[in-house]
């Protein structure tokens, strides 16, 4: 299925979209002139000359170098149109050699009365920040604001770099242009708003005499929050720094051209830096090479079973370990955590070898490359024993590639991650085994993408069916018929977002299924996604 596209994005209400006046327009690129025409334009001027020389015999040295240059003008224009005309009728020739008769794709700059400068501090871990950044560019564009370029959070414990964490320091951590590409982000979006470097001289100038006005936006709000509170505040101070980007747009209840956006900046606008597009699509490339792969965002790193408590399959001196390392994390509230309870309530992140147990009972090729989407998995190699008796064939970009291929970028786990990304939404099949923020965003961008295989594991049911299987009370045919019957909504295809009214943390994130911009084709089979698909 084609890709659909989100360029078109709407107009305020009360403007034109044929006829923007005021607040709203368009800055027009001027048109290249024809050879055709410009060939006429020197022949009459040369015409005209000569007619109005009445002796050329007595022309000035002046006017015979008009004559010589408006000749030499001549020819060049006939050959380069002679040329131009010989390229387009010899179909032979490579589409690269025609590029140079293309002109280049404009994108018209939107042209709008600025209320203000929007900076930002983006934070969370990367696809946070990703969604974060998505919605405040779509705020800045529906209050007629200027974005300066986003700070990047790099001191809440899911920072950049490994080495510094707990320690409140952006020495060694990622910066915006570390990770996305800015000429895009900026050129991609100018017809929507205009995004900026940095602050201009005089609103910095401005700054020394008076402090920076902050604010932390109202979490899951609609527009009428922004257009009633937040607007004023900037029309009194010009410069506003929002303090956090997570989660500041509610998921539903928004116009539909609010939504198109938050798609458009993410989907069109948000893209990766060259550098690591490059080794993601290396990745790729090399696991094309021998066949299918499943991409496994597999949640079992420390300080993810730290956070969560989960303690399934480990021994004492784990579980003191990561206990130790909750308590001492300030950021972390929740510390007593009941680990059997909570993984009965399907809130733990799968262990690799319950993963490998639904992978094959949903009736995955044994044989298919499965590619450790994650970071360093608690435990290592013994720890993925479990996975490996299903899938062999287990794979990770620090396998896959040189050290000299991620070199710079190994220590900063953004850009880890980034790569992932890449890997994930290329990838034939993609299963997270917990539904963090990668898990939410990659399976809403691969539906962006024309509803790709996404396998979204029901770790509630799961966690009952496996203890079954495992205690001998269900064979093996009925548990896996069960766990295909529990998953048949669950595989990507196209749903109804759930909404529940007053309770945004319970309801389908927006970026999981941005439905706005998908086409509307609910399955009888699955139409809404029922409540206890959540998990």
């Amino acid at each position: 299925m084609d890709k659909i596209s989100c360029t078109k994005v709407g107009v305020l209400p009360g403007e034109s979209e044929d006829k923007p006046s005021g607040k709203m327009g368009y800055k027009v690129g001027s048109r290249g002139i024809k050879c055709e025409k410009l060939r006429n334009l020197i022949i009459r001027a040369v015409k005209t000359h000569k007619s109005n020389s009445s002796n050329p015999a007595s022309s000035t040295p002046g006017e015979s170098r008009f004559w010589a240059i408006g000749i030499t003008l001549l020819l060049i224009v006939m050959w380069t149109c002679g040329m131009q005309s010989m390229a387009f009728q010899n179909a032979k020739w490579p589409a690269a050699t025609l590029k140079f008769i293309h002109p280049a794709v404009i994108i018209p700059e939107r042209v709008y009365r600025n209320n203000g400068y929007l900076t930002v501090s983006s934070n969370g871990g990367l696809n946070q920040m990703r969604s974060g950044i998505s919605d405040m560019v779509t705020i800045a564009r529906f209050l007629n604001l200027t974005l300066v370029v986003p700070e990047l959070d790099n001191t809440s414990f899911w920072q950049d770099n490994r080495i510094i964490r707990f320690i409140n320091t952006l020495i060694f951590c990622s910066q915006f242009g570390d990770i996305f590409d800015v000429d895009h982000f900026i050129d991609s979006l100018k017809d929507e708003l205009k995004i900026v470097k940095e602050l201009p001289p005089y609103q910095k100038y401005k700054l020394k005499s008076r402090p920076l006005f902050q604010l932390a936006p109202r979490s899951w709000s609609n527009m009428s929050y922004y257009y009633d509170t937040v607007l004023p505040i900037f029309r009194k101070f010009e410069i506003v720094h929002f303090l956090k980007t997570d989660a500041r747009l509610s998921n539903n209840e928004l116009p539909e051209n609010v939504q198109k956006m938050r798609c458009k900046v993410y989907y069109e606008g948000l893209r990766f830096t060259p550098h690591l597009e490059k080794i993601g699509k290396k990745v790729v490339s090399i696991l094309r090479k021998k066949g299918p792969f499943l991409a496994l965002h597999l949640r079992y790193e420390k300080d993810m079973l730290a956070f969560t408590g989960c303690t399934k399959e480990l021994n004492k001196q784990e579980v003191d370990e990561l206990t130790s390392m909750r308590y001492a994390c300030p950021w972390w509230k929740e510390k007593k955590i009941n680990s059997t309870q909570k993984r009965e309530e399907g809130l733990c992140p799968m262990t690799p070898g319950e993963v490998g147990l639904a992978l094959k009972a949903l009736d995955i090729d044994p044989e298919i490359q499965v590619y450790i989407a994650a970071g360093e998995i608690y435990g290592k190699e013994k720890r993925l024993e479990g996975l490996r008796a299903f899938y062999p064939n287990l794979v990770k970009k620090e396998t896959l590639l040189p050290s000299s291929d991620l070199g710079e970028i190994k220590d900063h786990s953004n850009r880890m991650a980034a790569v992932d990304y890449i890997v994930s939404l290329a990838s034939d099949i993609f299963a997270p085994s917990y539904d963090g923020n990668m898990a939410k965003v990659v399976e809403g961008h691969r539906r962006y993408l024309g509803y790709k295989t996404t396998i979204r594991l029901d770790r509630k049911v799961l966690m009952t069916l496996i203890d079954k299987y495992k205690s001998g009370k269900m064979r093996w045919g009925e548990f896996s018929d069960s766990v295909k019957k529990a998953h048949r909504g669950l595989m990507g295809g196209p749903v109804e977002r759930l909404k529940i009214p007053g309770k945004p943390k319970e309801e389908d994130y927006f970026y999981l299924d941005p439905e706005e911009c998908l086409p509307k084709m609910y399955p009888s089979s699955q139409g809404k996604r029922s409540d206890k698909k959540k998990h």
